[in-house]
């Protein structure tokens, strides 16, 4: 079964560019792999966020989270944190 993506494909086609120019940039500008203090983590916004709204616009599911269900034990309950002990 396909999922049809219901976005424009031009669209598409610029969020595809987008990542593949943000990738660039962060792989070849050292200044791109910072900080700034206008926009923040700048990999965040040059590959993250670009890749997050091709991923939704391609209409992909989302990513199954199994450690949650490992982190339970047998009978539902949450496993609860202890304190180290100093020795």
């Amino acid at each position: 079964m396909q999922i049809r993506s219901i976005i424009h494909p031009e669209l598409v086609l610029m969020l595809r560019r987008a990542l593949l120019a943000g990738l660039a940039l962060v792989a070849l500008v050292p200044a791109a792999r910072g900080s700034s203090a206008w926009l923040g983590w700048m990999p965040l916004w040059l590959v993250l966020m670009p890749a997050c709204a091709l991923w939704v616009a391609e209409g992909l599911p989302m990513p199954r989270l199994s450690m949650v269900a490992t982190a339970r034990r047998g009978n539902g309950r949450r496993v609860q944190a202890r304190r180290l002990r100093p020795m």
